[in-house]
């Protein structure tokens, strides 16, 4: 495809989406196969608790690097050589005989996992602007949304026909599948005339003056922090639904897809309400709808004791509408401060987030999983904590918009 043909929004829309999902598809479809895998190797639960810490940590570590290198060289490079990538590493998580080679090959597919959601948000911001970007993210979201209410479903049906490598062996048709898709279906979008070298000593400069940008700070912050709350019980969903819950492996779907059925909600109403209704108004709606399902969760929990009832799952549905009205507004803001560093800003971003959802997989969870009201309770502080920090975003922005700005100050220059 020529590199400047344009893409139309619903191809993008679909393209996207699908790269996306091939993040959580490696942490969800693998939550049902937790006790085959850790009986097979002689491991507990904490010890399988690492597979997702340590994918989330290479994940991380790596998403700092996918903005600027997408920013050096173009998006649909990065994007194919990310899916080869995870598509060894996927063959090798499946050929695994111990925990330790296990992780290994989960740590390399983290380091290649980012390229679809990362560079994604930079080709939205490439090719829309304003309102129409908005729609396009919450479309992207509302297709990302499937993947964590698919996966684990359609990981407890994969362990019902075959051991649990199989699982990993339709991570690696998945990812052969996509490339395919993007060398056929996805144009460049960052044409070589707005590209940034990439030099070490730049690309440190230029993250130094993003993270010392306070509404940066904040607004990846609140981003973090209120869907920390929904991922601390994506994370805590082995505990969750086979001990409190006590379903069964194939009974993944009771928890995922209502919860995701909020997400898909949430994204569609943002995309409905955009140029509708103000972006600012819309994402406090989305804080409060957090607040209110915090609320009910803890209510429902101390009433009940355990969830062990259908309806327990409904309050974190909730919430997840609540955060799918919010971030695509919190993701857009970030993004627009830094029109010619957009890969760097979301490169950023991903990696505040991925290392807040990193300590709530390896630290948190296995702290409060045993626990229905301890989960509860982790999850409202990080509602609470998010929404704080939305709330100082919003009036520090006020009172900036009562002093004269020069156009400069918003973004960094970066030699």
């Amino acid at each position: 495809m020529p590199a400047n043909a344009p893409p139309s929004t619903r191809r993008l829309a679909v393209l996207l989406g699908g790269l996306a999902m091939f993040g959580p598809f490696s942490i969800d479809t693998l939550f049902p196969a937790f006790p085959q895998i850790g009986a097979q190797m002689g491991v507990d639960k904490l010890a399988m608790q690492q597979t997702i810490s340590v994918y989330l940590l290479a994940y991380a570590a790596m998403s700092v690097v996918h903005g600027p290198l997408s920013d050096a060289i173009g998006r649909r490079r990065v994007i194919l050589a990310g899916l080869g990538v995870f598509a060894l590493a996927s063959a090798g998580c499946a050929l695994a005989a111990t925990l330790p080679q296990l992780l290994l090959f989960r740590a390399l597919q983290g380091l290649s996992a980012g390229v679809g959601l990362i560079v994604g948000r930079a080709v939205i911001r490439d090719v829309l602007h304003g309102h129409d970007a908005q729609r396009l993210m919450s479309h992207v979201s509302m297709i990302f949304g499937i993947a964590p209410a698919v996966a684990p479903v359609l990981g407890g049906w994969l362990l019902g026909w075959q051991r649990w490598p199989f699982i990993f062996w339709f991570l690696v048709a998945f990812a052969v599948v996509l490339m395919a898709v993007v060398w056929r279906g996805l144009p460049e979008t960052h044409p070589p005339a707005a590209r940034l070298p990439l030099r070490p000593a730049s690309l440190l400069r230029a993250y130094a003056g993003i993270a010392r940008s306070p509404r940066f700070l904040r607004l990846s912050a609140a981003a973090a922090l209120n869907f920390g709350a929904l991922f601390l019980y994506i994370a805590s969903a082995p505990a969750f639904v086979l001990d409190l819950m006590r379903l069964s492996e194939r009974q993944f779907g009771w928890f995922f897809i209502p919860m995701i059925s909020g997400m898909m909600l949430g994204a569609f109403v943002s995309g409905r309400a955009a140029g509708r209704i103000d972006g600012a108004r819309l994402a406090n709606v989305g804080f409060a709808c957090c607040g209110v399902a915090m609320a009910l969760n803890i209510g429902c929990t101390l009433l009940a004791g355990s969830p062990s009832g259908r309806w327990a799952v409904l309050p974190i549905s909730l919430n997840a509408f609540g955060i799918a009205l919010a971030f695509p507004i919190i993701t857009l803001a970030i993004l627009d401060m830094y029109p010619r560093q957009r890969g760097s800003a979301s490169s950023l971003q991903a990696f505040f987030g991925l290392l807040v959802n990193a300590i709530i997989a390896g630290v948190l969870s296995p702290l409060l999983s045993g626990s229905a009201l301890h989960l509860a309770l982790g999850a409202a502080a990080f509602a609470v904590g998010g929404w704080l920090l939305w709330w100082w975003e919003t009036h520090a922005m006020q009172r900036v918009l009562r002093v004269p700005q020069e156009p400069a100050a918003l973004e960094p220059v970066v030699p």
